[in-house]
């Protein structure tokens, strides 16, 4: 296949077009950065240089190729909408690219004992998150499953919290990065209050595996969430705190003045549970995790290139 991957100088992006090179397919890529045009050619992408505003650009390249895969933003409903209209009628794959946030609960610290299944966003169903940014992603996610019935074979993979070397470019998972950040600025590593909020987990290559598999096999209209296993903030930190050979962890104000996080993040995304559980990857799709722990990818990884970069 042509697939044009959006976001392909990102940490998702990178890792699916890299994942798709290997299986053999062409891969065109959509970035923002000019400078990033070079090393993904070197990478074997066929870079395309511009954002998620430019409607005649996300349009062509969408009609050029066999798939699409939009990984740069999964807020941007303008981007989505252009995608949709230009594969409309063509039976295309269109995988587009969620967060597990949406399900966030809690934002002080504490475990909460809901997982959340995939039936959430089913045809009939009515759930909705609280939090407003919360609710405009589902929003988006719905309008991207509804293009099923548009002709468009469309599938939304639902991430938890990704760990793992980047792929392609260097990047950084979010949440990690942060955590990293925050404990080389004040020389110690902390959660939010006590650390046991608990989050879903996936490694960056099982997650590439996934959205090959998602562009193969998934039917149109298709929710997936992409987990493989959880873990506590407070372990994830107290690994952390061992591989830099830092203090900690130990529990954090959101309402502290010496933080390198916004009060918001660090509440809604540090500070919540977000536990899923990935059934149809496993069942419709054949999808087969091979990495189930975070912390031993820690234990490992180099944090310090998390801020450098």
């Amino acid at each position: 296949m042509h697939v044009f991957v959006t976001g392909a100088s990102g940490y998702i992006g990178g890792a699916v077009a890299t994942r798709l090179l290997e299986a053999g397919h062409i891969v065109t890529g959509l970035t923002r950065d000019a400078t990033a045009a070079g090393a993904l050619a070197r990478l074997g992408v066929q870079p395309v240089v511009g954002g998620l505003d430019d409607a005649d650009l996300l349009a062509e390249h969408a009609r050029r190729a066999d798939a699409v895969v939009n990984a740069a933003d999964s807020d941007h409903r303008g981007a989505a909408e252009t995608l949709i209209t230009a594969l409309a009628g063509s039976g295309k794959p269109l995988v587009h690219t969620s967060g597990s946030s949406i399900v966030g609960v809690g934002t002080s610290g504490e475990a909460d004992e809901t997982i959340f299944q995939e039936d959430l966003l089913d045809p009939g169903s009515t759930w909705e998150p609280e939090h407003p940014v919360r609710r405009a992603r589902v929003a988006l996610d719905r309008l991207v499953l509804a293009a099923a019935e548009q002709e468009v074979r469309t599938a939304v993979l639902c991430h938890s919290l990704i760990y793992g070397d980047a792929r392609g470019l260097p990047r950084d998972s979010v949440l990690i990065a942060a955590l990293v950040r925050q404990a080389r600025a004040s020389g110690v590593v902390q959660h939010v209050g006590a650390g046991r909020n608990i989050w879903s987990t996936v490694h960056l290559g099982d997650v590439a595996d996934l959205y090959l598999l998602a562009l193969e096999k998934a039917a149109p209209g298709t929710f997936c969430f992409v987990e493989n296993g959880e873990e506590s903030f407070a372990a994830i930190t107290e690994a952390i705190a061992h591989r830099l050979g830092l203090p900690g962890p130990r529990p954090w104000d959101p309402d502290s003045a010496d933080s390198v996080w916004h009060p918001q993040f660090a509440m809604h995304a540090l500070g919540s549970n977000s536990r899923v559980r990935a059934v149809r990857a496993r069942d419709q799709l054949g999808w087969r995790p091979r990495h189930h722990s975070i912390t031993g990818w820690i234990a490992g990884a180099d944090l310090d290139g998390a801020t450098r970069r």
